[in-house]
């Protein structure tokens, strides 16, 4: 859950931010790029996030023209840059024949019409905060998908779009994963959300766009990872013969992986500092996602995160060692960023929070999967289980949050980690409880005050949103 921190709402709020004009695509823009004489590009957007991340002072290397020119307000639908916002089939259709729309931009997938209501009472649509960094800082478009109001289009087509552009960013919402019926009201149900999130995660290749998941997004990926693990185990266990496979072998060892996994997914308690017992194996619906002891609003600072003591925590010493492995391997960016800034403060907005149990379990089964696959994985390529092959490898859990000493939320952020069985390449995904995208403030640009480019560069999350962009490109 994004964010329960005052109230719930229905899709027919009459809010000015929540409202989304239906949108005329005869006056889209079919070049990328809103600042820039020339347009924007993969590589003018890249050199541009790069430009912005190398320092906290130089000057905005972009036109004066200004971002509200055409739409002084800067809210989605009525106008340049915002004008691209998919909520009709029409749009959808037409998306879909013209792909120079969507290769240079951010896909942003909105579950809910706005991420919670901050301190003054205000509902958040933190998707305009979304393009209005990705627009300042390197002149790069979005289009957005408000699946509360539109529904969900058919994923055979969506997700290879989305899939193809610079980015993907699951943003927030009111709703809670553990409970499907907090999506009441929503064009876009709890379970639909899940298999959406479900196939982006499979959708990552070298060719692909990295995907972002923030808040209820970070927990989206983590139920569809535990979802995707108990597929796979099924889909072994229920395998009788692999083509070729001439002496069963390899589906020998499958299979006991997978009854490996479900043995200790049967019996892993989720457990909170207070004692409290939420779940007791990984079919219950808290195993994921939880009420978190304390809600998070405003800032908080990221501390690195630190392993569980399997004595005193009561989780299997297998899973803490299989994450310190992978956190000794892959690099997460997030992690590093705490490096490389010294501090990171980065704005909270949330009252339920992603299991530690979880993420451990879900890493140490994709470690195992993983592994089992790489000597059959010519066998498995050609047979009912080769959607195995698109699975994560890994994910860690990469930074956590404190107040008065005390850890709040363990697992604040992920990176989640696909290996290439051929070249052995790294690509990554990016999960985040915070908002990189919210200033302190919590508040939706166009409400308050235009952050300037100077502004933005001394900012922390805006800071971390541009190197996850840019990292993400990269691979």
């Amino acid at each position: 859950m994004d964010s329960r921190v005052s109230q719930s709402i229905t899709v027919e709020s009459t809010s000015e931010n929540s409202s989304v004009t239906k949108p005329n695509t005869a006056n889209w823009r079919l070049k990328s790029g809103y600042l820039s004489k020339g347009g924007s590009e993969f590589e003018s957007i890249h050199i541009l996030l790069g430009r912005f991340l190398a320092d906290r002072h130089s000057p905005n290397p972009l036109s004066d023209q200004s971002l509200l020119a055409d739409n002084p307000q800067f809210q989605w639908g009525v106008d340049k840059p915002l004008e691209k916002v998919i909520d009709s089939e029409e749009a959808f259709a037409y998306l879909m024949t013209n792909p120079q729309l969507f290769r240079n931009t951010i896909t942003i997938i909105e579950p809910w019409q706005h991420v919670g209501y901050n301190h003054l009472g205000e509902d958040v649509r933190a998707s305009i905060n979304v393009a209005y960094l990705g627009q300042n800082i390197a002149d790069c478009d979005s289009i957005l998908f408000p699946l509360w109001s539109s529904g969900l289009f058919p994923l055979d087509k969506l997700v290879p779009i989305i899939s193809s552009g610079l980015a993907i960013v699951v943003e927030g919402g009111d709703p809670s994963v553990r409970n499907p019926d907090s999506f009441a009201g929503s064009h876009c149900s709890h379970r639909e959300m899940v298999q959406l999130t479900e196939q982006i995660l499979l959708a990552r290749t070298p060719t692909s766009a990295p995907a972002i998941f923030i808040c209820l997004g970070h927990q989206l990926a983590a139920q569809a990872h535990i979802s995707l693990i108990q597929q796979a185990v099924k889909a072994v266990l229920a395998l009788d013969v692999l083509m070729n496979d001439t002496d069963g072998r390899a589906l020998r060892r499958l299979k006991k992986v997978c009854q490996q996994i479900q043995s200790v997914g049967k019996s892993l308690a989720v457990k909170k500092k207070n004692g409290r017992t939420v779940a007791d194996n990984w079919e219950h619906p808290e195993f994921v996602v939880a009420e978190n002891e304390t809600k998070e609003v405003g800032d908080r600072q990221l501390q690195h995160y630190q392993s569980p003591d399997p004595l005193t925590s009561g989780i299997p010493e297998e899973l803490i060692m299989a994450h310190e492995v992978t956190a000794d391997e892959h690099e997460g960016v997030i992690d590093t960023s705490i490096e490389y800034e010294q501090e990171l403060n980065i704005a909270m907005f949330h009252s339920d929070e992603v299991n530690e149990e979880a993420m451990l379990f879900a890493n140490w089964a994709y470690r195992l999967i993983h592994n089992a696959l790489i000597p059959c994985r010519h066998l498995v390529a050609n047979s009912s289980l080769s959607w195995l092959i698109k699975l994560p490898d890994a994910i860690e859990i990469l930074c956590s949050t404190t107040e008065d000493g005390e850890v709040v939320t363990e697992c604040s952020a992920t990176c989640i980690n696909y290996k290439d069985f051929e070249t052995k390449e790294i690509r990554r995904s990016f999960t985040c409880q915070f908002h990189p995208e919210l200033l302190s403030d919590l508040r939706v640009v166009g409400v308050c005050e235009f952050p300037s480019y100077a502004k933005l560069k001394r900012d922390d999350g805006a800071r971390l949103f541009a190197r996850l962009l840019y990292a993400g490109m990269q691979e």
